[in-house]
């Protein structure tokens, strides 16, 4: 966990894993608390989190995108559609943020 810290993909790697249990939280555990007990207190909590951090990701994306010349067709466009989806933070971790 410490060698993740020292380089800007490695931060970058911590901030998808955030990203991807925010996303998770709020579909998995908040949404349905909201609807289902109608306790909406984990979703007005959660919402912002996850807001920031879906922004940190997007920001980070194209930050590192940059610094290590990836060409959007083949990487960035898989990195950011990851995001949206659930799980797929994680996916892209280890096929593709890993290996970096």
């Amino acid at each position: 966990m410490i060698n993740l810290l020292k380089t800007k993909t490695g931060r970058f790697r911590i901030i998808a894993i955030l990203e991807g249990i925010s996303l998770l939280t709020l579909v998995c555990i908040a949404v349905p608390l909201k609807y289902g007990f109608d306790n909406p207190s984990l979703v007005e909590f959660m919402g912002p989190v996850h807001g920031s951090l879906f922004l940190l990701f997007l920001v980070s994306t194209l930050s590192v995108g940059v610094e290590e010349n990836w060409k959007f067709k083949e990487t960035t466009w898989k990195v950011l559609l990851a995001c949206i989806i659930p799980f797929g933070t994680f996916y892209i971790d280890r096929k593709i943020l890993s290996k970096l």
